[in-house]
């Protein structure tokens, strides 16, 4: 690209984000032109500051990465969003890539090494972290398990307190688990569902008799 590539950092801490400002301004070919701390944020922010590469984090409030870049992606076909996350189970990398993202890195990568996945990504080129592409190798290799799909008993009360529309908060407090324990199991329902959202999967729970 003959100009910068223009770069918005989705993280709710400012500490990550202040240092991977510091770092990625240090390349001449990328100018970090947004940052937000939430999904919602991000929303908001991608319109004004139309970035080439969006780095989005997956566990934040208010809303996450994998609810923000389906959201995105709809709005936007053409957004390039890389997940940047210290995450790397099976479930969340296949959700992500579902949702429309075009990468998926570990945030313990070297910043030169992001610098260059920020680049191919710009370039339309996906970018799986070497961690990532394992799991996924794994997870296609694995026996076919006609219960992989099914809810688990947990996931099974989460899902009924979702359709009742109450929040990963009020979820946390009824079961008396923490939030990024709902979070998670929201991201296993949305995965097993086939689902880019709460709303969507509660749907899909509905038609399939999971709950009523």
């Amino acid at each position: 690209m003959e100009r910068p590539i223009r770069v918005m950092i989705v993280d709710d801490h400012p500490v990550v984000r202040k240092g991977l400002v510091t770092f990625l301004e240090t390349y001449d070919f990328i100018r970090v032109v947004a940052e937000a701390a939430t999904g919602t944020e991000a929303l908001e922010l991608y319109d004004q500051s139309l970035p080439d590469v969006v780095l989005m984090d997956l566990d934040m409030p208010d809303m996450d990465g994998l609810s923000a870049t389906a959201r995105l992606q709809e709005r936007h076909p053409e957004s390039c969003i890389i997940i940047l996350t210290s995450f790397k189970k099976d479930d969340q990398i296949q959700s992500a890539l579902k949702a429309g993202a075009k990468g998926y890195l570990l945030k313990d990568i070297p910043v030169e090494e992001l610098a260059k996945a920020i680049e191919t990504a710009a370039s339309g080129k996906p970018v799986l972290a070497p961690e990532v592409t394992q799991v996924l190798i794994q997870a296609t290799t694995k026996e076919p398990n006609s219960d992989e799909s099914a809810l688990s008993e947990r996931e099974q009360e989460v899902l009924v307190l979702m359709a009742r529309g109450l929040n990963n908060a009020q979820i946390a407090e009824s079961l008396f688990i923490s939030i990024s324990t709902v979070k998670f199991h929201v991201s296993n329902i949305l995965w097993k569902l086939g689902a880019f959202s709460r709303t969507e999967a509660v749907s899909v729970a509905i038609k399939k008799g999971l709950v009523h």
